[in-house]
């Protein structure tokens, strides 16, 4: 069978996933399964994986579906459990009185506090959180939710304390051949990641950096009375200086911590930064921009959601208390993961594993007490006495967390194994070579070395499709490899364009964009959104790539990593 039919055969499950998904609009719990059932067929009939490699396949990414949902329980269970507390309403009020400058409260709301909530929860949280706080605050609803979609991109890579990279790239990755590969370099697979994390960093330290101006500009201009691009460049020194204030510790922190923590310390840093040069009222234009009258706003603008009649909780919490968790977050991250404290190899010494699944070459492993939601399901239990919480409202909170858990537990049931039969396919009977390896070779002979303006885009798809950077990276991360690979570019350099483009395919991810506006009442104009989130991406995606041309250009074409 030629490569072109077989590049074609391994494509057909995204390809009909993408069809089902946008074009016919079909409810991911509906697509994914049939997805899944076309994956195993195609590598039975078609590349000769037996039953025992398919259901080996299959056992494997139980251990990595428990570890993605193990993190969103842990990650969504703090949200909700702060919510019923009072402290997200706490830390809603605090930011309240730092400036009357429309612009300038995106800046440290969306910008930097959405970061923030990326880097701790991830899965789409930022949008949920951002856009009513910008409704509360009196944004228009459209806006709320389009700046709350713009956010989710640069921290997204490390959202999740770091689970696009730890959980994503690595299950979507590693395998017995690769880790003997990297053996021979003197590496192993975290090596390997943290080579990624770095490139992954600059690429979106650099994206980034612009990221803030480029919302308060798109602000003006389709909200404004005026439709100015102008009016957002007037407070150019103050978004950029927002920018940097969460890129500089952001990218020092990929680079010296690692995965977990560049969104979170990036934010961390920045938050008081900007708040204390916005009340000194420093970079700031002496005339403040605010939204014409609510009464001349046309209705596509509005949602059906009207933030004075919201209910508010009775709380007894100061606004260090409303922090404290996700400070705890930080600190519990940092202790558990430095090299110089035990406390590290004793968690990760901790392991459920099963080598050879069903004498196969599958293995499969998982270190639950090392992984971040270990962490964040700790600080929940302190949360609960620390915020001196009822019963009725911990119950609230896990049966809310519950329900989220048991969608997006059905989907990944059916995702991750998939994926997995992708990367296995290279076991087979036929002697063919790996789907993502076939679909790698067809890409190399007829793109050649101008890929890497297109890999970012690649992973975008992947997010578009899924909702989510994670399951983009399990998705596409082999392939990314293989094509590198079939190249000659470093790897790291290309699979960290995946991992970025991923992140930049979050602002017009569909389960993003609607349950962003499902939370002020938007439902039904997702599309009105798109079309205008669709510039922001393509921004990022273009930049990146060329960033990653130069990059491919100034070292080289390398077989090395």
């Amino acid at each position: 069978m030629e490569l072109t039919t077989l590049a074609f055969l391994a494509l057909l499950p995204i390809l009909a996933a993408g069809i089902m998904l946008v074009g016919f609009r079909i409810p991911a719990r509906v697509a994914m399964p049939i997805t899944f059932l076309l994956t195993a067929i195609i590598g039975y009939a078609v590349w000769g994986l037996s039953l025992v490699t398919l259901i080996a396949s299959c056992i494997q990414s139980l251990f990595i579906t428990f570890d993605i949902l193990y993190i969103i329980f842990s990650a969504i269970l703090l949200l909700n459990l702060l919510k019923y507390s009072g402290a997200i309403q706490v830390i809603r009020e605090g930011f309240k009185d730092i400036s009357a400058d429309r612009r300038i409260q995106v800046v440290i709301i969306v910008w930097l506090f959405g970061s923030f909530i990326e880097g701790a929860s991830g899965f789409g949280t930022p949008a949920a959180i951002v856009a009513p706080l910008l409704l509360a605050l009196g944004f228009p609803a459209m806006a709320a939710v389009m700046l709350g979609m713009m956010v989710q991109s640069t921290a997204v890579t490390f959202g999740a304390v770091g689970t696009p990279v730890l959980v994503g790239i690595r299950g979507g990755l590693q395998n017995s051949a690769l880790d003997a590969q990297l053996a021979t370099h003197g590496l192993d697979f975290m090596d390997y990641i943290q080579m990624v994390t770095t490139n992954a960093a600059i690429l979106h330290a650099i994206a980034g950096t612009i990221m803030p101006t480029l919302m308060v500009c798109m602000m003006t201009r389709f909200f404004g009375e005026k439709k100015s691009w102008r009016e957002g460049m007037e407070v150019f020194p103050f978004t950029l200086l927002g920018g940097l204030a969460f890129t500089i510790p952001y990218l020092l922190t990929g680079i010296f911590l690692g995965p977990e923590f560049p969104s979170l310390l990036g934010a961390l840093v920045g938050i008081p930064i900007m708040v204390w040069v916005a009340k000194k009222g420093f970079l700031q234009p002496s005339k403040s921009w605010e939204f014409p009258s609510k009464n001349s706003w046309p209705s596509s603008w509005m949602g059906k959601l009207d933030p004075s009649t919201e209910t508010r909780t009775a709380t007894h919490l100061s606004l260090i208390r409303a922090w404290a968790p996700y400070l705890m977050v930080v600190l519990l991250l940092v202790v558990t993961r430095l090299s110089q404290l035990p406390i590290k190899s004793w968690l990760s010494s901790i392991t459920i594993q099963w080598d050879e699944i069903l004498d196969t070459s599958i293995s499969a492993s998982s270190a639950p007490l090392y992984l971040p939601a270990s962490i964040l399901f700790t600080v929940c239990l302190i949360t609960i006495y620390f915020h001196r919480m009822r019963a009725v409202q911990v119950k609230s909170a896990f049966r809310e967390s519950g329900k989220m858990i048991f969608g997006a537990g059905f989907v990944l049931l059916f995702a991750v194994p998939m994926v997995r039969i992708y990367i296995n396919s290279g076991i087979n009977i036929n002697g063919l070579t790996g789907m993502p390896i076939v679909m790698a070779e067809w890409v190399a002979v007829n793109v050649g070395n101008v890929y890497p303006l297109f890999a970012p885009s690649i992973g975008a798809l992947g997010a578009f499709i899924a909702g989510s950077n994670t399951v983009s990276n399990l998705m596409f991360s082999f392939f990314q490899f293989g094509v590198a690979e079939r190249l000659m570019m470093p790897t790291t350099i290309i699979v960290a364009l995946q991992a970025v483009g991923a992140a930049a395919g979050n602002m017009i991810a569909i389960h993003n964009v609607v349950a962003a506006a499902a939370t002020v009442g938007y439902l039904g104009n997702e599309g009105i959104v798109l079309r205008k989130t669709i510039i922001p991406t393509l921004y990022y995606l273009l930049l990146v790539g060329i960033l990653g041309l130069v990059a491919i250009a100034i070292w080289g074409n390398s077989n090395t990593f």
